[in-house]
């Protein structure tokens, strides 16, 4: 199976799903978005495999995607800010054949291996 972490290295819950998966002998393939940034079809697919749409992919705490949130912004409006600025994406996020998860609580990336 694949599995690839979508990781900000900087985020304890993102490090500790990452020690999670090793735990369970899982090698993910890891992807820092922050340093890779984020493209329209990746996001676009997490969306949808992860049954959460655009909007369920923000990060809440951060002050622009509650904007984004609060103003019930549509998806053009969310994909251009979120391609412009990848940390309004909630982390960490884990996608394999079984679907898509954000590990919140970390325990969630469980869900799809």
């Amino acid at each position: 199976m694949t599995v690839t972490l979508f990781h900000n290295p900087k985020c304890g819950t993102s490090r500790n799903a990452l020690a999670l998966l090793r735990d369970r002998g899982v090698e993910p393939a890891v992807v820092e978005y922050l340093k890779t940034g984020w493209d329209r079809a990746t996001v676009e697919r997490l969306a949808s495999r992860s049954g959460l749409g655009l909007a369920g992919l923000l990060r809440r705490k951060e002050a622009d995607a509650q904007a984004l949130l609060d103003a019930q912004a549509d998806d053009a409006t969310i994909m251009a800010a979120v391609l412009a600025k990848p940390v309004l994406i909630e982390r960490p996020i884990i996608e394999t054949d079984r679907g898509v998860a954000i590990g919140r609580p970390v325990e969630r990336v469980l869900d799809v291996l």
